[in-house]
């Protein structure tokens, strides 16, 4: 994560939601090199620091939220009735409600903290289009941007293909074909852990990908927002109004050189939650908007590639550090503060969503799962090819073969593929089995660490990049 100026954070394990990607001074000061894997902290008597490693190692492989979808699977196909009575308790009574919406713990998961992961997301896309970010400028960034294209519509044509096959001529058909943008999304997360373990640390494939997943969730995001309202109430757009004040109260925040992100977040983000509750358009994406007016990084001697970048050296505080050349800013504040709670809470988002039996499964579950792993891999390889022959080439270091792998493990949907389903369908029969497709691709992990093997494409390209 993005750590201040001058003293080490309380929490500084690594950013799963981030780009990761840190970029060479000297001769080639844009190419791209992957942060290095961390190393246990010692105290001043030589002892490990095994809280802050245990956090760390909890936030690198994203284990609060692969326990919390065990649990959840676990303790639904247990006791399936106890399952929708956790999900489902009135935290604050029954009487207690926010804009006709009852305060279940449902509600609280979905409905406030998963705005805050979806405004992280949102930070990641901002950082990513600043000077030096991984898609500035545009060309650099043509190839993945493609290849992004092909890992949306990929997944949406099988979706419909496969959803014809099983429902074609029977009234079912509609409605699962609403399920389209389920497979559109890709874990960020777990995709950079498995093309860690896939690709090896620095190779340019890891880049590439990561580049892939940040673009892919912005167009997820949008496709959340557009086409899944709240089923239950129809769209009110004029209340929409409400979220174009807090926008523009972000911007008045922003021209008066406020650099405090509590202010933006609680009454910025307050207004325009408030203006998507009301107007029925998913409330989660209400940092979307906001986030973008933070200030960032500031502009000053330090090269704007490495200031567009705050993980290189500056956050290496020993020799050769000069905290002077970082200064704090809303933007990275905003997720270094919070990133430790989204980590941590998407052990209770994952228990809230993956609850599902297993009897369950039918089509829809292969038709999810289906679009994700093929999809995936055949939109993203081809629309990357595609790229190449116009002229605009893979990162140096990459062929066809990483191509391939990376757009399998582009495949992993798990957490953003399980919220869209739960707005997709409604409820039976075809939203269990629609989570259970998100759920089950979790298993493109294996699938794609066999793929590297077979295919060699550990090959350390991008292992010997210059360090800053």
């Amino acid at each position: 994560p993005f750590h201040g100026p001058a003293v080490d954070p309380p929490f500084p394990g690594p950013n799963p939601l981030s780009a990761r990607i840190q970029y060479s001074s000297g001769p080639h000061p844009a190419r791209p090199r992957m942060a290095q894997p961390f190393s246990p902290r010692r105290t001043p008597g030589g002892a490990l620091n095994q809280p802050r490693q245990l956090i760390q190692v909890l936030q690198e492989y994203s284990i609060p939220l692969i326990i919390g979808v065990v649990a959840g699977l676990v303790v639904a196909n247990v006791d399936h009735h106890y399952y929708e009575k956790l999900v489902d308790y009135r935290v604050f009574g029954s009487g207690i409600e926010v804009f006709g919406r009852p305060v279940t713990a449902h509600f609280l998961i979905n409905d406030i903290f998963m705005v805050f992961f979806f405004g992280i997301a949102a930070k990641e896309i901002t950082q990513s289009v600043l000077p030096g970010g991984a898609l500035n400028p545009i060309p650099r960034a043509i190839n993945p941007l493609a290849g992004t294209l092909g890992g949306v519509l990929g997944p949406v044509v099988l979706y419909f293909l496969l959803a014809w096959v099983f429902y074609g001529g029977t009234d079912d058909f509609s409605v699962v074909a609403n399920g389209w943008g389920i497979p559109t999304a890709t874990d960020i997360a777990l995709a950079w852990l498995v093309a860690r373990l896939a690709f090896g640390n620095g190779h340019p494939a890891v880049n590439f990908l990561l580049l892939l997943a940040v673009a892919d969730d912005a167009i997820g995001l949008g496709i959340i927002a557009v086409f899944y309202p709240d089923p239950e109430h129809p769209v009110q757009p004029a209340w929409l109004l409400l979220t174009v004040a807090g926008m523009a109260t972000a911007y008045v925040f922003r021209r008066s050189n406020l650099n405090y992100w509590p202010a933006y977040i609680l009454i910025a983000g307050g207004l325009s939650w408030a203006g998507l509750a009301k107007s029925s358009i998913e409330p989660a994406l209400a940092l979307v908007v906001i986030v973008p007016f933070l200030p960032g990084p500031q502009r000053d001697p330090v090269p704007a590639l490495e200031k567009a970048h705050p993980v290189s050296a500056p956050r290496r505080h020993g020799a050769g550090a000069n905290p002077a050349t970082h200064r704090p800013n809303a933007l990275e504040q905003f997720e270094h503060q919070l990133k430790l709670f989204v980590d941590l809470g998407l052990f209770f988002f994952a228990f809230a969503n993956a609850g599902v039996a297993f009897g369950s499964i039918n089509a829809v579950t292969f038709i999810v799962l289906a679009s994700l792993i093929a999809g995936k891999t055949i939109g993203v390889s081809c629309f990357s090819w595609a790229a190449v022959k116009l002229g605009f080439p893979l990162p140096a270091g990459m062929g066809m073969r990483h191509l391939a792998v990376a757009g399998l493990v582009a495949g992993l949907g798990l957490t953003v593929a399980l919220f869209v389903a739960g707005k997709a369908f409604t409820g039976p029969p075809f939203q269990d089995p629609a989570k259970m497709g998100a759920v089950l691709s979790a298993s493109v992990a294996l699938l794609a660490l066999v793929a590297a093997a077979v295919l060699k494409v550990k090959d350390g390209a991008g292992g010997k990049a210059k360090r800053p």
